[in-house]
C-alpha cells in the first residue's frame, strides 16, 4: 500500500487553503514522458476513484472472509486491492487528481490495512498486541497532524524510509498470513514446519520494530520542525 502517500494526503485534506492550492495549479505543468498533467479538480465519476471506490468496499467483505474462515480468498481479496491501490495511483498522475479521489485513497488504504490486523488479531491469527501497535500509530500521527492543524500549525509530511519499510512490512505481513493459514502452510494456530513458523514470527517483530519506530520517526519530525517555526 501507498502509505506515504495516505499521510501525505491526510495532510492535505485537513487544511481547505491547501487542497485549493492544489486546484489552482497551471494545467502545463509537464509529465516525465513529455504530456501535460490536468490539475486536480471536481470531478466525482472518474476511472482512478471508481477504483478507490470499489476498494474501500473490499474492506468490510475481506474482514467477512477473514472472520468465516476463508482465508484464501481474503488472501486473493487483499491482492487484488493492493494492485488496484498501485493502479489507480498510476491513473490519477497520467490524467491529474481529484478532491474526492485525493481523500478517497488514504482513507481506503488505512480502512483496509487497520481492519486486517484488527480482524486477524480478533480471530486469533495475529498477535493482539501488534494489532493494537498498528493502530496506535495511525491514531498518533493523523491525530497529531490534525491537531496541529486545528491550532494553525502545518507540519509539512516529508517521506521517511522507515516509514516506508514499514508500509511494505505491514502489507507483506498480512499477505503472507492470509496465504499461509489459507494452505495450511504455517503461521500461528496453524500446523506447520517449524522454518516457515520461525520466519512468520521474525516477520512479526520486524512489522512490530519498524512500527514503532517509524512513529517515532514522525513525532520527532514534527518536533523539530515545530521547535524552527515557532509561531
Amino acid at each position: 500500500m501507498a502509505g506515504e502517500r495516505t499521510i501525505r494526503h491526510m495532510a492535505v485534506e485537513t487544511t481547505i487553503a491547501a487542497g485549493r492550492a492544489q486546484c489552482a495549479r497551471p494545467a502545463g505543468r509537464r509529465m516525465p514522458d513529455g504530456g501535460g498533467a490536468p490539475p486536480p479538480g471536481h470531478a466525482v465519476m472518474t476511472l482512478p476513484n471508481a477504483i478507490t471506490f470499489a476498494r474501500l468496499c473490499a474492506v468490510p467483505v475481506a474482514v467477512w472472509l477473514v472472520l468465516h474462515g476463508d482465508y484464501r480468498w481474503a488472501f486473493w481479496l487483499f491482492a487484488a486491492a493492493g494492485a488496484s491501490d498501485a493502479l489507480d495511483g498510476w491513473l490519477a498522475r497520467r490524467r491529474g487528481t481529484t478532491q474526492l479521489g485525493a481523500l478517497m485513497d488514504p482513507v481506503a488504504d488505512k480502512a483496509l490495512m487497520v481492519s486486517m490486523y484488527v480482524t486477524l488479531a480478533v480471530v486469533g491469527v495475529l498477535p493482539d498486541w501488534l494489532a493494537m501497535l498498528v493502530v496506535f500509530r495511525d491514531m498518533v500521527i493523523v491525530g497529531g497532524v490534525m491537531a496541529l492543524s486545528l491550532t494553525g500549525h502545518t507540519v509539512p509530511i516529508r517521506p521517511l524510509r522507515i516509514s516506508k519499510l514499514n508500509t511494505a512490512l505491514q502489507v507483506l505481513l498480512v499477505a503472507a498470513t492470509l496465504f499461509l493459514i489459507g494452505h495450511g502452510l504455517g503461521g500461528r494456530g496453524a500446523n506447520a514446519a517449524g522454518l516457515v513458523d520461525t520466519a512468520w514470527a521474525g516477520l512479526v517483530l520486524l512489522v512490530a520494530a519498524s512500527t514503532l519506530l517509524s512513529g517515532c520517526a514522525y513525532v520527532w519530525q514534527s518536533t523539530v520542525w515545530q521547535s524552527g517555526h515557532p509561531r
